[in-house]
């Protein structure tokens, strides 16, 4: 399988229509069409279109879905976008979960997240969103989710991301799984995932893997699409070489406005 730094290759255009979200910028957007860009990759009911944001913040399209994992940087971020059909949120800490953002442009998307992050949500949001621990199963809109255990497993890093507290999310899309890692070394449950089509996967210290933890990760459960996303400024050289070829690492742009 070849390794791949093109930003373009695969990429498609899902043809969207926003929805009114009182009180934000999206509302101005009421009936017009909006093109959610990125990566195809396809289903048996379609493609699902992947749309790197920002760090750890992406999109997902998936026919009349979109999906926003960890949305935050305030609405400007996300306008020109199609909006929220669901939201996921893995945990607490600021790159991932910021409440400004979501009250801006959720409306009344439903939520799916950690306890940590439920119990931190207004009535308004609470409404909407449901907490579902490591390990729980869940429809999103008809999609099928799964929490994933996400923490670190280094004795000196055990204090960033503590077992039970963090989520990471494998969505059933058509006859695909998605992967979203969220902030975690390489746990059991990761290790033991088989048959995924896409993985997003963090890789800067302290806080989640190394690169080379992430080979090793990837090596072992083989998904047949690997995002390095959360990387800061990483050296990813390593994944260009180590990977087996199972897996098509797709390198792209995760930091528009600079890491």
């Amino acid at each position: 399988m070849v390794h791949r730094r093109s930003v373009v290759a695969g990429m498609a255009t899902l043809p969207l229509v926003s929805g009114f979200l009182g009180g934000g910028f999206l509302g101005s957007a009421l009936a017009q069409e909006a093109a959610l860009e990125g990566d195809a990759v396809a289903t048996s009911d379609g493609d699902i279109i992947i749309h790197p944001v920002d760090h750890a913040s992406l999109l997902l399209g998936f026919g009349d879905q979109v999906i926003y994992v960890d949305p935050v940087g305030g609405a400007a971020r996300y306008e020109g976008l199609p909006a929220p059909t669901a939201i996921l949120v893995t945990h607490g800490h600021g790159d991932h979960f910021d409440l400004p953002t979501l009250e801006s442009i959720a409306g009344s998307a439903p939520i799916f997240t950690s306890q940590e992050v439920f119990d931190k949500l207004p009535d308004g949001l609470k409404a909407n969103a449901k907490a579902i621990a490591n390990g729980g199963e869940d429809s999103l809109n008809g999609i099928a989710v799964k929490a994933i255990a996400a923490h670190n497993i280094t004795e000196d890093r055990m204090n960033y991301h503590p077992v039970g507290v963090g989520n990471g999310y494998v969505l059933t899309l058509g006859d695909k799984l998605v992967y979203v890692a969220g902030d975690t070394e390489p746990t059991e449950d990761m290790l033991a995932l088989t048959g995924i089509e896409v993985a997003f996967l963090p890789m800067n210290l302290p806080y989640t893997m190394t690169p080379e933890q992430a080979v090793e990760a990837i090596n072992t459960f083989k998904p047949r699409i690997a995002y390095p996303y959360h990387y800061g400024d990483s050296d990813l050289s390593v994944l260009e070489t180590g990977v087996g070829a199972d897996t098509e690492v797709r390198l792209r742009n995760w930091y528009p406005n600079g890491a």
